[in-house]
């Protein structure tokens, strides 16, 4: 039998043909809410955080508490720590309002840990590099969310960078090298420009693959990663950028 001889299938109806269209718009749509909800708590972080080092510049009494005990100082990065492991182990048990409040919890902490080395720094430093990297930032996060390119592997590769810029960070502790601390500081920039980007794009696949019910939850999950990330490349410019007092 000659299946060429078979008549050619007949074309889709419109109200067929808008059937797929439908369910795209409906899934971009129902991604860019996602998206807003993770920037709009991801940015009332970085507000708590920037109030709280705030009050606590403010204080003297309560800078120089923090400032004057090493035990408090490191105490407080070891909950930090702490706090971004709990929520991102326990996310899918927690209720999508006590995920939050955790998250601006440790927004609070992270607030009074950042306070000392806002400190050490000029003011006017401090704001123009908040700038530097809202924009770099901005500019990343487009492209994660834009680009048709799969970042997975670039992103594996970066982890294990962050990785070995931790382990050259608590060397240098003892070293004390000034080279390797630019060189850190250099890497750390490169690490968190990238690290923008794919965490933009992971979460906009998983909000692809997550439902109504738990889009709360990769709200503050994602707005968890990009606050880091936001966090950690201020940081890093600060240390190449910033002026001291």
């Amino acid at each position: 039998m000659n299946y060429n001889n078979f008549p050619p299938p007949l074309p889709q109806s419109s109200a067929t043909q808008a059937i797929p269209q439908q369910q795209e718009w409906d899934l971009t749509s129902y991604i860019s809410k996602v998206m807003r909800k993770v920037y709009v708590k991801m940015f009332l972080g970085l507000l708590v955080t920037a109030i709280t080092s705030f009050l606590i510049l403010s204080s003297e009494s309560a800078l120089m508490f923090i400032l004057g005990n090493s035990i408090v100082f490191f105490g407080l990065m070891f909950l930090e720590l702490g706090f971004v492991i709990a929520i991102s182990m326990a996310i899918n048990k927690l209720s999508p309002a006590l995920a939050t409040l955790l998250f601006y919890a440790y927004a609070v902490l992270n607030g009074v840990t950042l306070a000392p080395i806002f400190y050490v720094y000029t003011e006017s430093s401090i704001v123009l590099t908040f700038l530097v990297t809202a924009g770099v930032f901005l500019a990343m996060s487009i492209y994660g969310y834009t680009t048709k390119a799969d970042l997975t592997k670039i992103g594996s590769i970066l982890f294990m960078a962050l990785i070995g810029l931790v382990v050259c960070s608590i060397v240098n502790i003892f070293l004390a090298s000034s080279t390797m601390d630019w060189i850190i500081s250099f890497a750390g920039v490169i690490i968190f420009i990238g690290l923008t980007a794919w965490d933009t794009q992971k979460i906009k696949q998983m909000a692809q693959e997550t439902d109504e019910m738990n889009a709360g939850k990769l709200a503050t999950l994602g707005a968890l990663s990009l606050y880091l990330d936001f966090i950690n490349l201020f940081l890093y410019l600060l240390r190449l950028l910033g002026s001291r007092d």
